[in-house]
């Protein structure tokens, strides 16, 4: 096979074709298979990036070129990957330990179910912004919290859109996360101009979505009745020793994220500790998952390796229970990480035919006032988070690409990096095949569109930004006097 002699522009058409055959696949999936995640969703990705290959091909781009890209873009989901293996691990020997357990316990000692879900975002959102973390807020207390309202009856998508809503507004406006550090940096603000400027945005989404699951907590109906809940909390206590000391591990974590510790050691000691517990508070249960013969330092191991590797199922005196409690440990990220590789490609081949720089150029074309520009920058995030499957490059490539269009606007660049974090951020969660969306649908166990509806603020967000762009709401400008620079040095035109 011959190479193409030489690489002209794509057209906006030739851009167009592999998303569209991608949305093609993806939506026959959905039609005629159970479980998406299973494998389905892989081969469109693939199909979709062979198709983009065909049309890189034809307007020039070679196939080292493509080589590059592809294995650039599988770099970069590299450490949410890690990230997704040590997540695995952190679930089983937590449940292992008794710490799920216990936290489960003592939530359904504490919360009224009528406002479980307000407690849910809450709680959420309040550990988030302590670590800065919507994954590691998620894959600790939001675990509990789903098996809470799995519990109470409550339905999975509203449970788990009240943990996401909450966890991604600590996460956006925490000055310990790194998407709210790589917004401005990107914009050239600095990091609590940022976080300042978020508040006007961001609160109103925030409020608006606690307002709504406080409604829908009290107008819900619960089928589960308090004998029922006294069953499961007796089946906790008979297989689990159920202590306040339990909580001392994720208290522990919770600094150690705090204290700025990256996330892969932090969880790795947060895993290490479930360990201890396990094998010093819960012996009965280390032995039923060992399930063999020996000593206790032999069943140790193998339980400990267990918990951390593969699918526990610890046995308890309630069906629903022995459920609630099972764990897939690493393994069960394979199918999630098998996802996120096929989106990396896609996102790869896609990159290195310039479609996704075409398609946000055209874009720009709408950019004529403040609302134009804001729900531009804002749909190209969105746009980003779908075609290249991760939320850093749906803030780092946009931000990019619209910083010297607001300073030549006269725009100040916390309107860009706030722009960035009400659309980049909190929309990656929304879709199945990015990185957010594929961990977190793996964690909770809850599919992405079981959940997307009820994260509810996740979805005001972009459209809050929008709105308060519309009725030009504190909308800042460089004075007259003001020259903005590029980043070059170079004045733009104000």
């Amino acid at each position: 096979m011959s190479q193409p002699a030489s690489k002209k522009e794509p057209t906006l058409f030739q851009a167009l074709v592999p998303l569209a055959f991608l949305i093609l696949f993806l939506f026959l999936n959905v039609q005629y298979f159970e479980d998406t995640l299973a494998g389905s969703n892989q081969m469109a990705l693939l199909l979709a990036a062979a198709i983009a290959g065909l049309v890189a091909y034809s307007t020039g781009v070679r196939w080292k070129k493509m080589e590059t890209s592809i294995v650039r873009s599988i770099s970069s989901a590299l450490p949410a990957i890690l990230i997704l293996f040590l997540i695995g691990a952190l679930a089983g020997t937590w449940m292992l330990s008794g710490v799920v357990p216990t936290l489960i316990y003592y939530g359904l000692e504490i919360l009224n179910p009528k406002i479980f879900l307000f407690a849910s975002i809450t709680i959420a959102a309040l550990v988030s912004l302590a670590t800065g973390s919507s994954w590691s807020t998620i894959a600790t207390i939001g675990i509990a919290l789903i098996g809470i309202g799995r519990t109470l009856g409550i339905h999975d998508g509203l449970v788990a859109g009240s943990i996401i809503s909450g966890a991604y507004f600590g996460d956006k406006m925490s000055p310990l996360s790194d998407t709210t550090n790589l917004a401005p940096a990107m914009a050239g603000t600095d990091l609590f101009t940022h976080i300042r400027y978020m508040i006007i945005t961001t609160w109103p989404s925030i409020t608006l979505a606690m307002i709504a699951f406080l409604i829908i907590g009290f107008t819900l109906h619960y089928p589960v009745n308090h004998t029922e809940v006294s069953g499961v909390m007796s089946a906790l206590k008979d297989t689990f020793y159920i202590s306040p000391v339990l909580l001392i591990v994720p208290v522990v974590l919770i600094i150690i994220i705090v204290r700025r510790v990256p996330a892969v050691p932090a969880l790795l000691s947060g895993i290490l500790l479930g360990v201890i517990f396990a094998l010093i508070f819960q012996p009965q249960a280390v032995r039923q998952v060992a399930g063999t013969g020996g000593s206790y330092a032999k069943l140790a191991w193998i339980a400990s390796m267990k918990s951390m590797f593969g699918p526990v199922d610890i046995p308890t005196p309630s069906p629903i229970v022995t459920k609630l409690l099972a764990t897939r440990g690493m393994a069960g990220m394979l199918n999630t990480i098998w996802l996120i590789l096929s989106a990396m490609i896609f996102g790869g081949m896609m990159e290195s035919g310039n479609f996704l720089i075409r398609i946000s150029k055209s874009i720009l074309g709408f950019v004529h006032n403040t609302t134009s520009l804001v729900a531009s920058t804002a749909v190209t995030c969105i746009f980003f988070n779908i075609t290249a499957s991760d939320q850093y490059i749906s803030i780092v490539v946009p931000g990019r690409m619209f910083a010297k269009t607001y300073r030549k606007k006269g725009y100040k660049p916390e309107l860009l990096s706030r722009t960035l974090e009400d659309a980049g951020t909190v929309t990656s969660v929304l879709i199945p095949w990015n990185t957010g969306g594929a961990t977190q649908a793996t964690v909770l166990g809850v599919p992405t569109l079981t959940y997307l509806p009820y994260a509810f603020f996740n979805l005001i967000s972009p459209f809050m930004s929008i709105f308060i762009a519309a009725i030009n709401y504190k909308i800042r400008r460089f004075a007259s006097g003001e020259i903005p620079s590029d980043t070059d040095g170079t004045p733009a035109e104000a």
